[in-house]
């Protein structure tokens, strides 16, 4: 799949298990399961880090399979969700780091163009959450946004 903004392919990666089924070798009940997940949402691990803390430290390649629900909805029914999701929230909190660099750098011209790239990630996955109903739709990106966030 190509990168959004220029003309390179993505960086390979590790890709998901291909089977639905759960493997013989998880340990874990669907009960200790979704104990552990509501414990990381507790001190504060988002979805993907407690997926990735589940697969290196408890042996549970796909939380899908153990549970039949993800981790996202796991959290949704504990009522433990976060406000902003974590795409987008990750999205503000780079347009903020960088809105500091080039205070700091204003002659900086090629991130500016990248502030501007990233800016337009943010409108983009802002208008599909609203259509979701993820976020509010009176949502609005701006600078003093990413700078509260």
């Amino acid at each position: 799949m190509a990168r959004m903004h220029s003309h390179r392919h993505g960086k390979s990666h590790s890709t998901r298990p291909t089977s639905k089924r759960t493997p013989n070798w998880v340990s874990m009940s669907s009960d200790e399961l979704e104990s552990t997940i509501v414990k990381m949402a507790k001190e504060g691990t988002g979805p993907s880090q407690i997926g990735q803390r589940l697969r290196d430290e408890h042996n549970v390649p796909l939380v899908k399979t153990v549970l039949g629900k993800s981790i996202a909805e796991v959290l949704q029914e504990k009522k433990m969700n976060p406000s902003m999701p974590e795409d987008l929230e990750r999205l503000l909190r780079r347009a903020q780091h960088l809105q500091g660099h080039l205070k700091a750098h204003k002659g900086d011209r090629k991130n500016v163009r990248s502030l501007e790239l990233l800016e337009a990630k943010v409108h983009r996955l802002a208008k599909y959450y609203k259509s979701k109903g993820t976020i509010p739709q009176n949502w609005k990106y701006s600078a003093v946004v990413a700078q509260l966030a």
